[in-house]
């Protein structure tokens, strides 16, 4: 759907340095769409909103990263999220803690998916 237009790619530089240990075909697709993808480096306001997520306990400091995908997709407008992280960022009360942390600090709730509900129903 990335290479079609239908989307657009939007990876944080988290992302970046957690596929240096990925397996090689997750790098090799990684390398693949990288003409397709926008990375975000790391700002204040996302940092700001991470701690945000922290301060409410969404999320302990050893799970920072994850609050810093979630800051990062909501800090540069993103109209979404499509992880495979149910444990901390696609998961029904965390997401709607994190909407709660980010209409309180002056943005938009976050809508976060996970990649099979991305799929039309007649893909497969």
């Amino acid at each position: 759907m990335v290479r079609a237009g239908r989307f657009q790619l939007i990876i944080s530089s988290v992302v970046v340095l957690e596929l240096k240990n990925a397996p090689i075909q997750v790098k090799n697709l990684f390398a693949e769409l990288q003409e397709f993808m926008t990375i975000l480096d790391t700002d204040a306001a996302a940092l700001a909103l991470q701690r945000g997520y922290l301060d409410a306990e969404i999320v302990s400091p050893k799970w920072a990263d994850d609050a810093l995908h979630v800051a990062l997709a909501t800090t540069s407008q993103c109209d979404l999220i499509v992880s495979w992280n149910f444990k901390h960022i696609v998961n029904y009360r965390r997401m709607k803690l994190y909407s709660a942390i980010n209409e309180a600090s002056g943005y938009p709730p976050i809508e976060i998916y996970t990649p099979e509900e991305m799929l039309d129903d007649d893909e497969e």
